[in-house]
């Protein structure tokens, strides 16, 4: 049974939507950034150590605000997800300068990463449950792989839309995923586009991915092989990005990969757009008022 654990966090996108660096906006009077409650979340379940996955370009940045504070309570490392960080030689198109996506970030972390793993959002806040489940699973003897599964209605935002991982299941594992890249709340129910055009209904109960997953170090040996595939044939493509909700519902699809799916009750909450960060400063102000968090996370 495995002892050591490792977080693996995103936090290496561009934030086109929010507008900003948004993995560096602090949610609290007293600097912290949603990224802090994970960590903090991860270290009680049982996480020992955290992989930062960014841009080499904002290390130093990075580093001042954040990892430095952290680094006084887990062992830090960074890995840098990097357009030129590509298999067989290959150079990037040129004028790319968009991330090649969230399974290239995390293929990113290949050197670092030698435990049992979970990965997550830098701006997304999961919920305290989610990691003691994760870390439960991560200290199993077993090969499977896990992904928290959220309540589409817990995970939607008021102010534009979002992207998600649609999930089937059947019997605790994932069947199928399909990542949805325009998701609305539209009263009692959600709808997706793909067009712009015409939508198709999705209920709010409906179980959906936000990125937590779980893996064994074997993962990056797959996404790798799926990184290969995704570059030939968007040899020239200058937005494409290399999801990996996409590669883990294909490895599932091909049997190739068991996702076991752990439902979490907890309301997903993160700063997709500028105007939700008021909520979520009142929803942080909200749990600790409630006694989840201490005043101040990292207080010696």
């Amino acid at each position: 049974m495995p002892n050591n654990l490792t977080l693996a966090v995103m936090a290496a996108g561009m934030g086109s939507r929010y507008g900003g660096s948004k993995q560096m906006d602090p949610v609290t009077e007293h600097g912290e950034v949603i990224l802090d409650f994970s960590v903090y979340d991860a270290l009680e379940a049982g996480f020992d150590k955290i992989v930062l996955i960014i841009k080499r370009a904002i290390e130093r940045d990075f580093d001042e605000m954040i990892g430095s504070r952290l680094r006084k309570h887990a062992d830090i490392a960074y890995a840098f997800q990097e357009l030129d960080d590509l298999p067989g030689g290959r150079a990037p198109p040129p004028g790319r300068v968009k991330p090649w996506g969230t399974g290239h970030a995390v293929l990113a972390a290949r050197n670092v990463v030698d435990t049992p793993f979970a990965v997550i959002n830098a701006d997304d806040y999961y919920g305290k449950s989610a990691f003691s489940v994760m870390a439960d699973f991560l200290r199993a003897d077993t090969p499977d792989y896990a992904m928290i599964g959220y309540k589409l209605g817990n995970t939607l935002t008021e102010h534009g839309s979002v992207a998600r991982g649609i999930c089937e299941t059947r019997d605790g594992f994932l069947t199928g995923m399909t990542e949805r890249t325009k998701i609305v709340q539209r009263g009692r129910e959600a709808a997706f586009t793909e067009d712009g055009e015409n939508w198709t209904p999705l209920p709010l109960d409906t179980t959906v991915s936000m990125q937590f997953f779980g893996f064994r170090p074997g993962v990056f040996g797959q996404l790798e092989s799926g990184f290969r595939d995704f570059l030939e044939r968007n040899t020239d493509d200058l937005k494409g990005e290399y999801l990996l909700p996409a590669r883990i519902g294909q490895l599932v699809r091909q049997n190739e990969a068991a996702v076991r799916v752990l439902n979490s009750p907890d309301r997903w909450f993160g700063v997709t757009y500028k105007e939700d960060k008021p909520a979520v400063v009142r929803a942080i102000r909200e749990l600790r008022d409630r006694g989840a968090y201490p005043e101040r996370l990292w207080e010696v």
